[in-house]
């Protein structure tokens, strides 16, 4: 019998291993370029449009699109407490949603490759970044 629970026990281990994901969010992100999509979620329907992000010596630049699905950004980011906080240094026009613009706090999950951004922004909709490092 006891011979089974250790067999049992020693099969088991890999596997709760292996099931717990962590998400790195206290792991700062690796500078460098990261490509892939922006989706913002509003009460009335998804939109979506590709991006690049580049994280570099505590600078960012993000691309926008015409119909700034994102709109993009740049200036400098931080991390505190498991969070980036983006702070845009452009001037921009308000005849569209400005949480468009890469800006303010987001959580993040970051695995060494892959790099979600994502945030809730003012009761408007859902801001996420699902983008893959170059």
């Amino acid at each position: 019998m006891k011979h089974k629970f250790l067999i049992f026990t020693a099969l088991s281990l890999p596997l709760l291993f292996m099931s717990c994901s962590k998400d790195n969010s206290d792991t700062p992100i690796s500078e460098g370029k990261y490509k892939g999509t922006f989706s913002v979620t509003y009460k009335s329907g998804k939109q979506s449009g590709r991006t690049t992000l580049v994280l570099e010596n505590g600078r960012y630049s993000c691309t926008g699109n015409p119909d700034r699905i994102p709109a993009g950004g740049s200036g400098t980011y931080s991390f505190e407490e498991g969070k980036i906080t983006f702070t845009d240094e452009n001037p921009w026009t308000t005849d569209f949603d400005g949480n468009l613009i890469l800006e303010g706090q987001y959580d993040y999950q970051y695995n060494g490759k892959n790099l979600k951004i994502s945030a809730d922004k003012n009761g408007v909709g859902h801001y996420e970044y699902n983008l893959v490092k170059q």
